[in-house]
C-alpha cells in the first residue's frame, strides 16, 4: 500500500463548489496564477488569497513534483482538470482484496468523503474486476444508499476483452447526489478456484469510458497501484437560480451570462449567453464572439453585433446574404422600353379582365330580370283563372233566380 493510499484514506475533504458552464480557456482574477503545471485553474478556483470565490475553491499547487501537481483544497486528491461546464476531474485509487493458497494477503477498502462535491451519477461507473468477486459500494456512513455488482468466471477462456457484463468484470451506476462512498469486498471461495489467473478482486469508481477492461488485469500484480480518473460535479452555493437572482449582492453570474439549475444540485451554474464566450464568474468575463471572423457565415458583407451578427448583400444584389441560405444573387433589371411594354401589356390585361367581368355581370342581370318577368306573368295567369272559376257558378245562380 503506497503513501497516496494512506493519505487519501486519512483525508476528510470539506468542499463547497461553484463554477461556470462554458468550455473556454481558463480565466483568473488579475494577478492570480492561471495554471498549476499542466492544469488550468479558472476562477472561482484559485491558488492564493483573493484568487478563489471561497476557501472551498482553494487549489494547492505542489511544486515538489515535476511538473507541479494541483490538489483539491489541502487534501491529497489530485486534480486532473477543472471545467467551466461544471465538473472536476480527479485521480482516484483502487480498492482491492487479494489471496494466496493460505488465505487473504492484503485488503484495502477504498473510501472517499466530500462535503459539497457530488460524485457525478451520469459520468461515472462503479467497476469491479475478478473471477470470484462481490464488490459493494455504499455511502461512508452506510445509511443513504447501497449498491454493487458480482463478477465470476471459472476459466480465463470465458472472459471477453472489453466486456464488463459480469464475466471477469462488471459495472453499475452511482446514485444521484452522493458525496461519499465506501468500497468493500466479499469472495465466495477466497479465489481458491481461480488463483492461477486471478488472485485479487478490485473495485473503483471511474469516469465512464475511461477504463477499458483487459483480460490481463485479472492477473496483473501491479494493477492495485493504478489510479483512474473520476468526475465530481460542482455548483455555486446552495441556492436555485430563482433564489440566487434575488440576492444580487452575492449573485455569481456576471454581465452577458445566465443562470442554470444543474441536474445534480443543490446550487447553480453560470453560462455565457449565446454569442458570447469566456468566464461568466468574472466581471466582463463573457466577451462578444465576432462570428464574422470565426464562423464566416455570410456570402456577402457581414456586420458583427453584440451577441449576434447580420448579413447583407452589395448594391445590385438580392437575398439573405447567408452562406448556407439563399446567398446573394444579381438583381434582374429590364431595359426601360421592355419595362414600358410589360406595363402596357399588364394594363391591357387588367382592363380586359375588368371589361369581361362587367359583361358577365350585365348578362347575368338580364337573364335574372327575364326570369323574374316570366315568373310574374305565369303567376297572373294562374291567379286569374282560379278567380273566374270561382265567379261563374255564382253568376249562373243569379240568372236562374
Amino acid at each position: 500500500m503506497g503513501l497516496s493510499f494512506i493519505f487519501k484514506k486519512l483525508a476528510l475533504v470539506a468542499v463547497t463548489l461553484t463554477l461556470t458552464a462554458t468550455s473556454v480557456a481558463a480565466q483568473t482574477q488579475p494577478g492570480c496564477e492561471s495554471s498549476c503545471g499542466n492544469i488550468s485553474i479558472p476562477y472561482p478556483f484559485g491558488t492564493g488569497d483573493g484568487c478563489n470565490i471561497s476557501s472551498n475553491f482553494f487549489i494547492t499547487c505542489n511544486t515538489t513534483f515535476n511538473p507541479p501537481k494541483a490538489f483539491l483544497t489541502t487534501s491529497y486528491i489530485e486534480i486532473l482538470d477543472i471545467s467551466l461546464d461544471g465538473y472536476l476531474r480527479i485521480s482516484e485509487s483502487i480498492g482491492y482484496d487479494c489471496y494466496d493458497k493460505v488465505g487473504r494477503t492484503s485488503y484495502f477498502d477504498l473510501w472517499l468523503m466530500l462535503s459539497k462535491f457530488p460524485i457525478s451519477h451520469t459520468r461515472n461507473k462503479f467497476t469491479a474486476i475478478g473471477c470470484d468477486t462481490y464488490a459493494h459500494v455504499e455511502d461512508y456512513l452506510g445509511d443513504t444508499y447501497s449498491t454493487g455488482c458480482l463478477t465470476f468466471c471459472d476459466n480465463i477462456t470465458n472472459v471477453v476483452k472489453g466486456s464488463c457484463s459480469g464475466i471477469g468484470c462488471c459495472q453499475t451506476a452511482i446514485p444521484k447526489g452522493v458525496r461519499s462512498y465506501h468500497v468493500t469486498f466479499n469472495s465466495s471461495n477466497n479465489h481458491s478456484n481461480v488463483l492461477s489467473f486471478n488472485p485479487c478482486s478490485y473495485g473503483f469508481v471511474v469516469e465512464d469510458g475511461a477504463y477499458n477492461f483487459s483480460i490481463s488485469d485479472l492477473y496483473d500484480e501491479n494493477f492495485s497501484d493504478k489510479e483512474f480518473p473520476m468526475i465530481l460535479d460542482w455548483t455555486v452555493g446552495n441556492q436555485t437560480c430563482a433564489e440566487a437572482k434575488m440576492d444580487q449582492e452575492n449573485y455569481a453570474c456576471k454581465e452577458n451570462s445566465d443562470c442554470i439549475d444543474p441536474e445534480n444540485g443543490p446550487g447553480y451554474l453560470c453560462k455565457c449567453l449565446d454569442g458570447f464566450q469566456g468566464n461568466p464568474y468574472l466581471s466582463q468575463g463573457c466577451q462578444d464572439i465576432n462570428e464574422c471572423d470565426t464562423l464566416k457565415p455570410c456570402n456577402g458583407p457581414c456586420n458583427n453585433a453584440p451577441g449576434s451578427y447580420n448579413c447583407s448583400c452589395p448594391d445590385g444584389f438580392e437575398g439573405d446574404g447567408l452562406r448556407n441560405g439563399t446567398g446573394c444573387s444579381p438583381k434582374v433589371v429590364m431595359p426601360h422600353h421592355q419595362s414600358f411594354s410589360v406595363a402596357v401589356v399588364a394594363l391591357g390585361i387588367g382592363v380586359g379582365v375588368l371589361f369581361s367581368l362587367l359583361c358577365l355581370s350585365w348578362v347575368y342581370m338580364g337573364l335574372r330580370q327575364r326570369k323574374l318577368t316570366a315568373e310574374k306573368s305565369e303567376n297572373r295567369q294562374q291567379n286569374g283563372g282560379m278567380l273566374m272559376r270561382e265567379q261563374l257558378p255564382k253568376r249562373a245562380e243569379m240568372l236562374t233566380t
